[in-house]
């Protein structure tokens, strides 16, 4: 007795997968298919000169309609510098203790715009450009790097007045000044990478612009840009023990102290976080490439629905 195998026959070849073949065969992909992240850090950086060039032009015409022009971008972190200085130095009396307290709250209001500017433009990044993001193809993630270096290109502007500022305090120019370079990287690397998760969350939930400049400002009254953290803090005798170190190792106040370690001698080495260099690289190193891969793994998603 003999046993037959049947086999199903085989399933009929459709007109989409003879396509899919052809376009296989001559080296067609999906049009707006994530490329592989090696791939997508080449085209990055075979683009790096119109990044640099588009946050020029961004810069440039931030302030073309102001008859000062490009003077606010110093005059608009003074300004708020000198709002603070009045309500939380004299008023509030943050300054008492504090040497240098102006040179200290200028440093931390550059500082910290720095970062509050980078992560607001991150967040529209996407969604504020779909125009660009629909009409080029080109790696989405030069939108929001390119904002970030918009930001420090003002920042670096600020610091010619900054400098100024300690000098007519009476604050020396150090060796220690040289510190501030590699600060600004790891703070660079930091706000690029959290304005690339902000620029997806924003693409994707546009409304969310409306609320971070809630959380920004909340962020910002516990990072010491107005106050010594630690002087706050013993000067509450309730608040737990752990306050302390939480708030001195968030990002924010971690660049924040290495910009006035570096340049007011009078902010001591005792003043910062242990180990704060190693902290300030974690967080550039999590937040800027574990936001750069996040941003990467949406890409075929920009600007589409």
């Amino acid at each position: 007795m003999t046993q037959v195998l049947h086999t199903p026959p085989p399933a009929p070849v459709t007109a989409e997968d003879d396509l899919a073949a052809l376009a296989a065969r001559h080296g067609l992909s999906v049009s707006g298919a994530r490329p592989s992240l090696p791939q997508y850090i080449r085209q990055l950086w075979a683009r790096r000169h119109f990044i640099v060039a588009f946050a020029t032009a961004k810069l440039t015409a931030q302030y073309a309609q102001a008859k000062l022009g490009q003077v606010w971008q110093v005059m608009t972190p003074l300004l708020n510098a000198a709002v603070y200085y009045f309500i939380f130095g004299v008023l509030l009396g943050t300054k008492r203790g504090v040497p240098d307290y102006i040179p200290f709250l200028v440093t931390g209001v550059f500082i910290w715009t720095f970062t509050q500017s980078s992560i607001m433009v991150g967040t529209r990044a996407i969604s504020g450009n779909l125009g660009l993001v629909r009409a080029l193809h080109f790696p989405r993630a030069a939108l929001p790097i390119s904002f970030c270096l918009q930001q420090l290109q003002q920042l670096l502007f600020s610091m010619a007045a900054l400098v100024v500022i300690l000098l007519c305090f009476g604050v020396p120019v150090s060796a220690s000044w040289l510190l501030a370079i590699p600060a600004l990287i790891l703070q660079f690397t930091f706000n690029a990478g959290f304005a690339m998760i902000m620029a997806r969350w924003g693409a994707k939930t546009p409304d969310i612009a409306q609320l971070m400049p809630f959380i920004l400002r909340t962020w910002m009254y516990i990072s010491g840009v107005m106050w010594n953290i630690d002087k706050l803090t013993k000067n509450h005798h309730g608040l737990p023990s752990w306050v302390n170190p939480v708030l001195k190792d968030n990002p924010a106040a971690v660049y924040i102290d290495l910009m006035r370690f570096a340049l007011i001698d009078s902010f001591h080495a005792g003043q910062l976080p242990p180990h704060v260099w190693i902290v300030a690289t974690v967080w550039a190193l999590v937040v800027g490439v574990g936001g750069f891969i996040y941003f990467w793994k949406a890409e075929e998603t920009y600007g589409r629905g």
